[in-house]
């Protein structure tokens, strides 16, 4: 079991050695689970997104695109569109964001034919807006009271539309369009992935929103607390959060995936992070860090290994058809 020093008032591993993680099972779903995403996806893929791209420099081998599209219920999306200068584009990767947002792409991404589109997810960085909170504590909890209604739907659904948008700039590429995706951006993926086909590899990084029921119970430092304090005083929460469970969704994957989850993490709880993983129910391959949202000595050799493994599970990609 992974043992590191710490300051905080819990233990991050949970108690949980490996084996015990690859044992964490997803909670049951809903009657009308499959029903409810497959409309929304269907509903949504409908929606024209309008999207404007304006160039913006060169930097690190990519011609950059400042990107915005329009998504559903009025909602703005802003990000970028990364574009490897002189050569042929294969393939397009829709990236995802943690709870903290992001302020530029991800430079040293580089695979080679590779378009690299960065949403900034609704409320959230470039997609700010008056109508949803920016903050991670109160954002996990807009909408919260109706399923239909919350914010984690309509990120999704900028997600599903980012993919639109990628088709639309490069039709070449249908059939070879993937995700990556870390923390909240990795549960977003594991609750989208699912029912949209166009997407057909994907990639998650100690990714949240795995087995609620059990994620509520236990302390964090993520966004976990706020709805298991906003529960302990209002409930109901978990009747929402019964269809936003990315271990519920996993059952539903046809994709291979590569997974990283974390044997110790404060922010995200490992059994939720394993939860998605092991009921992920396509091929799927798993890189175990030592810790997540924390410092460790291994951490900078960890992250390269992982970037290594990721370029080759993307790179083969480009020629499969």
């Amino acid at each position: 079991m992974i043992r590191f020093d710490h300051n905080y008032h819990y233990d991050p591993s949970y108690g949980y050695n490996l084996d015990r993680l690859l044992a964490v099972p997803a909670p049951e779903a809903p009657l009308d689970f499959v029903e409810f995403w497959q409309e929304r996806y269907r509903q949504t893929i409908a929606f024209s997104t309008q999207y404007h791209l304006l160039p913006c420099g060169n930097h690190a081998g990519f011609a950059i695109y400042d990107l915005s599209y329009q998504s559903t219920a009025g909602f703005v999306i802003g990000g970028w569109l990364l574009v490897p200068e002189h050569q042929e584009i294969r393939q397009g990767i829709v990236i995802g964001h943690g709870y903290g947002g992001r302020e530029q792409p991800d430079y040293h991404i580089n695979i080679p034919e590779t378009a690299l589109l960065f949403p900034c997810f609704r409320g959230i960085s470039r997609s700010r807006c008056s109508a949803i909170p920016e903050q991670a504590d109160r954002h996990v909890l807009h909408g919260i009271e109706n399923r239909h209604d919350y914010v984690i739907g309509g990120c999704v659904e900028d997600l599903w539309l980012a993919v639109s948008v990628l088709l639309d700039i490069y039709p070449q590429i249908a059939g070879r369009i993937g995700y990556m995706g870390i923390s909240f951006g990795g549960g977003i993926g594991a609750l989208a992935i699912p029912w949209d086909q166009r997407i057909q590899r994907v990639h998650f990084n100690v990714p949240t929103f795995g087995n609620q029921p059990l994620r509520l119970s236990l302390p964090t430092m993520g966004s976990a607390a706020v709805l298991k304090q906003y529960s302990e005083r209002h409930g109901h929460v978990l009747e929402t959060l019964a269809y936003y469970d990315a271990a519920v969704s996993a059952a539903y994957a046809a994709q291979p995936a590569h997974f990283a989850a974390a044997l110790f993490d404060p922010v995200v709880a490992p059994p939720g992070q394993f939860a998605i993983y092991n009921a992920w129910a396509a091929d799927k391959s798993l890189f175990v860090l030592e810790a997540g949202h924390f410092d460790y000595p291994n951490h900078l050799a960890q992250e390269q290994q992982l970037l290594g493994e990721l370029t080759l599970f993307f790179g083969e990609h480009r020629f499969n058809l």
